[in-house]
């Protein structure tokens, strides 16, 4: 049996090698596979021996040759196929370990475009494709962590097809995958983004219990490795609509770099926000907005849970929390609670991943766009159109309000008052219902909105809108301006002596 190892990522390729020798495999290998596992001491079969021609053009041909493909593709069980074989010298090749040029790694460290091309992989996608389609011969192998595996099933006679169907799978998956980030990154670096092909491509992180519903299947895919750096478990098991969730309150918790942010969250909208001096006081405050809401929601906590904090959240059901870490206390004081799932992203304060790009998946197909990002110099930059300035603390009041609906579903309205959220309305037809909506909940909950600053996430229609927060004692307002009745509103918010700023850039959410 002979197997043909050729990896760019070399850990564990000298043991791997190790173990098929002792199982009585020929190993052939090319360039630095070749060099490292013969300077390990081991019995090898240089490429060139085979293919009975040397490697050329700075190694960009070295195993496009009818003697390792031939060896690889030709049926073991096809008379006529092991006749051709024979007649043309072709010996079988019966393994195959490859994993590709580290394009990833090449176009995260340079933009030189002619080593970038260098770092695009021929032979190997070749070879893993080949074997991949004549898995029933071949043994394919494209992950380090199968190296085991895979001796293991050889030691126990346990390669079956199967087995063998499964590698099969994940090596297709290998070359689609790469091929799709070059294809991706060509696109981003000549067609802005926007070629005639758009490829979403993702690692699986874990399967979840169901879709949105029961009846549905659901799984958890990451594009790079943020969820296996930046989510572990701690306590639960995250559902698909935990997920979606919590990335609504990480990403309006993390908007406001290391303040201590908390944002709670129902079936997709923030209940509940604030920044106080510390993360209790900003829990204690954002728990104040729509504690009924609040009840069996998810918790975006930009910072480390400690036991305090733990035991205030405690006092209710909570189903998630979601922080850049809890203290080993802080856990503990949770364990009594068999419903409640803790997330850590072992970070200091929360992170994203920073994504350029969204998309939104319509029957048949997708709509795809470059990620909105809701700036700080958009509040600090934004144009006061009104005769009355706002106030420093209205500033701050109106950058958090900003943000939150930014990230809030259109239409939306966000009361904030002292830096925690009072009121809001979201998802509705139409505007003022949204503002309207915002207020009656908040004068159920018994909170005073006046003195509070508005956003609203785009432009006010009407005046309506102004009237409605001068009843309720706004005092600032933020939107981004734009409609044709602007100046209706500028005049009503003079009318009432109300702060009122354009942003000029407008944040839907739908």
């Amino acid at each position: 049996m002979r197997a043909l190892l050729s990896v760019s990522d070399k850990s564990g390729i000298v043991e791997f090698a190790s173990a098929l020798i002792e199982l009585d495999w020929e190993i052939i290998s090319t360039g630095g596979t070749y060099k490292i596992l013969k300077e390990a001491g081991l019995n090898v079969t240089e490429i060139d021996a085979v293919t009975k021609f040397p490697e050329c053009f700075e190694g960009r041909v070295k195993t496009l040759n009818p003697y390792v493909h031939g060896g690889i593709l030709y049926k073991r069980d096809d008379e006529a196929h092991q006749k051709e074989a024979k007649e043309l010298g072709i010996s079988g090749i019966d393994l195959v370990c490859v994993n590709l040029y580290p394009f990833k790694e090449t176009i995260e460290k340079t933009d030189d475009f002619d080593e970038i091309i260098e770092n695009i992989d021929i032979g190997g996608p070749t070879m893993v494709r080949s074997s991949a389609k004549n898995f029933q011969d071949v043994l394919i192998v494209t992950d380090s962590k199968d190296y085991d595996l895979v001796i293991d099933a050889l030691r126990e006679k346990r390669d079956d097809l199967e087995f063998r169907r499964n590698l099969m799978i994940k090596a297709f998956e290998h070359t689609a995958s790469y091929d799709a980030m070059i294809a991706n990154y060509m696109n981003g670096r000549f067609n802005e983004g926007f070629g005639r092909y758009q490829f979403i491509s993702g690692r699986k992180v874990f399967d979840t219990r169901y879709g949105e519903n029961p009846h549905q299947q659901g799984a958890l895919y990451q594009f790079d490795k943020h969820f296996s750096k930046h989510f572990h478990t701690l306590k639960g098991e995250a559902s698909f609509n935990n997920m979606t969730d919590i990335n609504g309150a990480i990403k309006i918790a993390s908007a406001f770099g290391d303040e201590p942010a908390i944002c709670i969250v129902k079936h997709g909208n923030p209940c509940g926000f604030a920044i106080k001096s510390n993360l209790l006081e900003s829990y204690t405050e954002a728990l104040k907005c729509d504690p009924i809401s609040a009840f069996g929601g998810v918790v975006a906590v930009n910072g480390i849970v400690d036991e305090t904090l733990a035991k205030k959240m405690n006092e209710i059901f909570l189903e998630v929390i979601i922080a850049g870490d809890f203290t080993k206390e802080a856990v503990e004081v949770f364990s009594s609670k068999k419903r409640i799932k803790l997330f850590a992203q072992k970070s200091e304060h929360l992170v994203l991943a920073g994504d350029k790009a969204d998309f939104k998946h319509i029957d048949g197909g997708f709509v795809y766009q470059s990620a909105d990002c809701i700036c700080d110099n958009e509040v600090s930059g934004a144009k006061l159109v009104s005769k009355t300035p706002a106030t420093e603390q209205e500033l701050k009041d109106m950058q958090i309000a900003w943000k939150v609906a930014g990230l809030t579903k259109s239409n939306c309205v966000v009361y904030v008052k002292n830096s925690a959220m009072v009121a809001v309305g979201m998802g509705m037809t139409s505007r003022v219902d949204s503002a309207q909506c915002a207020l009656k909940k908040a004068k159920e909950m018994g909170l005073d909105v006046s003195g509070s600053a508005m956003a609203s996430e785009a432009f006010f229609p009407f005046r309506d809108s102004i009237d409605a927060a001068s009843k309720a004692g706004v005092r600032a307002i933020i939107e981004p301006g734009g409609s044709i009745r602007d100046d209706e509103v500028i005049e009503a918010s003079n009318e009432y002596g109300i702060a009122l700023y354009f942003t000029g850039v407008r944040h839907f959410l739908h």
